[in-house]
């Protein structure tokens, strides 16, 4: 059996003590394992291919590594299904590949974010399959939600809650003797059952998952789903006017008593161990309830992603987020996409640029070369806003959304829609690093384990050829020089990252502000060229200037005269 330090017997990696504010400005990058880099061969990519490119993300200048879940899991929701919260799935490697990526990462000053899904584990977990097992009444089933159905013979769902990947959110049981038997409940697919968060069990497991990967150099932890834990017990219907913590399964008031008792355990421990939420809260004052000085440190602000491409749109957002941090006093984030959204560069070349679930369809037509300039332009914006900077793997490289066929899609979303969402699969298509055929360097050329090289687990279009990372290093006018250009200027440049902003007066369709006396950012979302603001040097400009003017679609970072 391999031993583990733990925290009494472990010393503090300096890296993690040094700068507690780090979260405030920090750059982190999303790393999708399945789809990163695959070091045996199988098309799978694996933790072992993250070490393995961990000087490319130090080159690309961030400060932290996000990783979405790496557990065992049958794999029904990409791994947010989890099994086993204290393994590596084995696909990815081992427990002690983590604990070396962790310790290889930090000695380059790059820090370890983990997801944690508390909402739900898989149905293989085991405290589910003790609970099918044990039957009704048990002990065993009331850290779930199991329930008789409505109607004489209980054949009815005992509610009619839309599930968040559509359909129902109730399975039922069979009884050992072949007889139907209760419901239980699952917010996502029947593969995740919810669990009771008002059963002491379920707190104190996730408290000692917490310490488990604290002990082991994580700086942090990312909350899936985090408003979603505490349910009405009464089982009400859904209002059609929801009162502010009102709905029966979302953003109740008690859940702020778990990130509580969350925060006291990050804080327990030497150096800043963060917890970043993922909150889906339309409401901003109630958003920021969730980061309270003994709760989040920060928490993801979606609003902006789904924004159209727009100056009066984005300001808002931007006004928003921006104000309901303030009397929390914790940093906004910036994203412009993750696992779960369309790339920019597909979204931002839509008629409708902006993004929600709901409207995700197949054969939505995109002006690429339109989603590119505004997806820079919109690289340099965020990177530019007061805060964290959150960073999807592959949008560094301006890869589109890829369009698969239907017969390769996994994704639970798209099979739930009857076929009509195309899923989340084309923003998780592994990674292009080089060369001019598929798999672009994702897998190494010689046979892996099996005595093979196995084609990626998704299929990477022959298109990509021109966006691998080796391509675009050669490209001073690539996406990827941008970024890190950019990432290198936020670093260099005192009035980035955490800190105050201030609009300038400019003409519609344009968004100026500065940061400190010098620092000038200006976007042109408007469909002319404009005049820049007075200044004494371009830093950074997304696309050549026209004749001295900035054009649509493009962002420049200006010095002016102290």
């Amino acid at each position: 059996m391999t031993m583990h330090l733990t925290e009494a017997s472990a010393p503090v990696p300096a890296a993690l003590v040094e700068d507690p504010l780090w979260w405030r400005s920090a750059v982190i990058y999303q790393v999708y394992v399945r789809s990163f880099a695959d070091s045996d061969g199988d098309g799978t990519g694996d933790l072992r291919g993250v070490r393995s490119r961990l000087g490319y993300l130090k080159e690309l200048g961030v400060d932290a590594l996000w990783f979405n879940p790496w557990y065992p899991s049958p794999l029904a929701d990409g791994g947010y299904d989890v099994s086993d919260y204290r393994d590596i799935h084995p696909t990815f490697g081992t427990l002690d590949d983590a604990e070396q990526l962790i310790a290889e990462a930090l000695e380059l000053g790059i820090r370890t974010i983990i997801d944690v899904v508390p909402n739900h584990v898989s149905s293989e977990h085991p405290w589910f399959q003790a609970a099918l097992a044990a039957g009704p009444g048990s002990a065993e089933r009331e850290r779930f939600w199991f329930h008789p159905g409505k109607g004489p013979n209980g054949d009815l769902m005992p509610t009619n809650w839309v599930s968040n990947f559509q359909g129902d959110t109730w399975t039922r049981t069979t009884n050992p003797d072949g007889t139907p038997g209760e419901w239980y409940l699952h917010l996502f697919t029947p593969e995740q059952p919810d669990l009771n968060w008002n059963h002491p069990d379920v707190r104190r497991e996730h408290e000692e998952i917490l310490r488990f990967w604290f002990d082991r150099g994580v700086a942090g932890v990312r909350i899936d789903s985090a408003g979603l834990l505490i349910k009405d017990p009464a089982l009400p219907e859904v209002p059609v006017d929801v009162a502010p913590g009102g709905h029966p399964t979302e953003d109740r008031d008690e859940v702020h008593e778990v990130y509580r008792a969350w925060r006291r355990i990050a804080d327990s421990y030497e150096g800043s161990r963060v917890l970043v939420g993922e909150v889906w809260v339309p409401d901003a004052a109630r958003f920021a309830a969730y980061l309270r000085p003994d709760e989040m440190h920060t928490a993801f602000n979606f609003d902006f992603m789904s924004r159209s491409w727009d100056a009066a749109e984005l300001r808002d957002s931007i006004d928003l987020m921006l104000t309901a941090h303030a009397p929390v006093g914790a940093p906004s984030t910036w994203v412009l996409s993750n696992h779960d959204v369309t790339r920019p560069v597909t979204r931002y070349g839509r008629e409708d640029s902006s993004f929600a679930f709901a409207k995700k369809r197949f054969d939505t037509p995109s002006d690429l070369d339109r989603g590119i300039r505004r997806a820079r332009a919109a690289a340099l914006l965020t990177a530019a806003l007061p805060g964290s900077l959150y960073l999807y793997q592959g949008d560094e490289l301006g890869l589109p959304e890829a369009e698969l066929p239907r017969d390769v899609l996994e994704d639970p979303m798209h099979f739930r829609s009857g076929g009509i969402d195309p899923g989340r699969d084309g923003c998780r298509v592994p990674l292009p690093w080089r060369g001019t055929e598929a798999p672009f360097g994702f897998s190494p050329p010689e046979p892996g384990l099996n005595g093979t090289v196995d084609a990626p687990w998704l299929p990477q279009p022959a298109e990509w050829a021109k966006l691998t990372v080796q391509a675009q290093e050669a490209d001073p006018a690539s996406m990827l020089w941008l970024y890190r250009q950019a990432l290198r200027l936020r670093k260099r440049e005192a009035a980035l990252g955490d800190g105050a902003l201030t609009w300038l007066e400019t003409e519609p369709g344009v968004l100026a502000f500065h940061r400190g006396e010098r620092f000038v950012s200006v976007t042109n979302l408007g469909d002319r060229s404009v005049a820049l603001p007075e200044h004494e040097s371009i830093l950074l400009a997304s696309a050549p200037l026209d004749g001295g003017l900035l054009p649509p679609d493009s962002t420049a970072w200006l010095h002016r005269s102290a």
